[in-house]
């Protein structure tokens, strides 16, 4: 655990107790401070309680006192509108935060001969996979690293750092919504598309968001801009005309005068005086898809950024074992492969997927999210079949028409052997039974881990079952 300092024998209200929630109320306590906790869900706090963590209705609770209020980042902070104890926190000019805001208050607070460098990563997709291979390089490198935040542990749940401690955090724009003061050495955008629309009002809203992950940069520090997409290619931009920060571009698709690239089958270091062969992407089976060439590039910068050396970070990505729910591959058998792409929860994530594959037999759908299915139509002939689940499933069908063949499933059981019917008997070569719903799980899975461990699951069981 991380302690938090500065709120010494003062109340802070801390509201939400999931992972983050739990972890922020231990952590102000380690620091000296009166946490005061709360959650709407009387399950939620049953559940802190057990975990030894005492209550206070902050309905009920004096705000004259209280020093910030420290939300969980799944609750509303703006849009659709705040929720009311952010209304009663402002009410009282009391500073609503998170716990990476903590977290950067717990790290300036340390001599500065002790500080951590920090990684930032935030981008619509591509987040976790970049995190967890930047994690992995280091890790490989012998560095002393710590992963966490929209990933794996809550940040103030990890071990304190020592000396040369890397924090690399995957940071989501709603986490970001409530960072003030965090400053990362390496700031990585990945990408930006449209989505949380629900949370941020308008693009704009999303966008300003993300912004916040270079708040705290100074012109020591390193900026990673994926520009392969307009939104992200404008932020590049007016950094490069405007600031002194260390600026490097990522692209997985055109080649850079200054960068990291993939063009051809291989990935490019031009961030010196020439542009350099460092990787062949065929040896890298963990991370297919033009996607995953931008994740690599971006964390091939983001370990040069750290003084790592090219053959050691290639080597490392080379060996990178990849993430579950990520174009992971469950299984193979009689020659269809079954591949987990959970994490694909809009539509701009599932377009990476099927541009990974051919002969597709594509399980879609859920909750969906703004924007619908309509611009995946350019991958719609790599697609043998689909097969939709959830409530999406009828406004899908009817975006997909007579240009892809399509059958209502329900239910991701029946849609698996649907699937695996058709991919069994099928004509092209290397068939491809894809889960990349381009919809939220929330209608029939409590999250896309939860949906991909059920895929995952039924594949194993039908595969032994045959």
């Amino acid at each position: 655990m991380i302690p938090v300092p500065g709120y010494e024998d003062q109340a802070v209200a801390v509201f939400g107790l999931g992972r983050t929630g739990i972890a922020s109320v231990q952590a102000l306590q380690a620091g000296g401070a009166n946490a005061l906790a709360w959650d709407d869900n009387p399950e939620t706090r049953g559940k802190a309680q057990a975990s030894g963590l005492a209550l206070a209705d902050l309905d009920r609770a004096d705000w004259t006192l209280m020093k910030a209020l420290v939300l969980s980042p799944g609750v509303p902070l703006t849009h659709p509108e705040p929720h009311r104890l952010v209304a009663m926190a402002r009410q009282h000019d009391v500073p609503v935060i998170g716990d990476m805001e903590l977290f950067a208050k717990a790290m300036a607070a340390l001599p500065e001969d002790r500080r951590p460098a920090i990684v930032g990563i935030t981008g619509t997709n591509g987040k976790s996979t970049t995190t967890a291979l930047i994690g992995y390089v280091l890790k490989k490198a012998g560095r002393d690293v710590r992963i966490g935040g929209n990933i794996g542990d809550a940040i103030l749940g990890l071990e304190p750092p020592r000396a040369r401690t890397v924090f690399v955090i995957e940071l989501s724009s709603y986490q970001l919504d409530l960072v003030h003061t965090l400053r990362c050495n390496v700031a990585i955008w990945l990408n930006l598309s449209e989505d949380h629309i629900d949370r941020h009002g308008d693009m704009a809203g999303y966008r300003a968001a993300k912004m916040r992950i270079f708040t705290g940069q100074t012109g020591d520090d390193t900026a990673i801009i994926g520009v392969d997409d307009d939104h992200s290619a404008a932020v590049f931009s007016r950094f490069k005309a405007q600031d002194d920060r260390h600026l490097v571009a990522v692209s997985s698709g055109r080649s850079l005068s200054h960068g990291v690239y993939a063009l051809g089958g291989k990935l490019f270091d031009a961030t010196g005086k020439t542009a350099q062969p460092v990787l062949n992407l065929a040896d890298v089976p963990a991370l297919p898809g033009s996607h995953n060439a931008q994740n690599m590039a971006a964390a091939y910068a983001a370990a040069r950024a750290l003084g790592i050396a090219p053959d050691t970070i290639a080597g490392a990505i080379a060996s990178f074992p990849g993430l579950a729910h990520r174009l992971e591959r469950v299984g193979q058998h009689k020659g269809v492969a079954y591949i987990n792409d959970s994490k694909a929860t809009n539509a701009d994530a599932t377009a990476r997927a099927l541009a990974s594959f051919d002969n597709i037999f594509w399980i879609a759908g859920g909750r969906k999210k703004e924007g619908g299915i309509g611009a995946l139509a350019p991958y719609f002939p790599k697609i043998a079949k689909a097969y939709l689940i959830g409530e999406a499933a009828e406004e899908f069908a009817a975006t997909l028409g007579p240009a892809v063949a399509h059958e209502i499933a329900g239910t991701l059981d029946n849609a698996l052997d649907l699937a695996a019917r058709d991919a069994g008997s099928s004509s092209g070569s290397s068939p491809v039974i894809l889960l990349s719903p381009a919809c939220a799980s929330f209608d029939q899975f409590r999250d896309f881990e939860h949906r991909g461990d059920t895929f995952r699951m039924l594949v194993h069981s039908r595969i032994g079952k045959a």
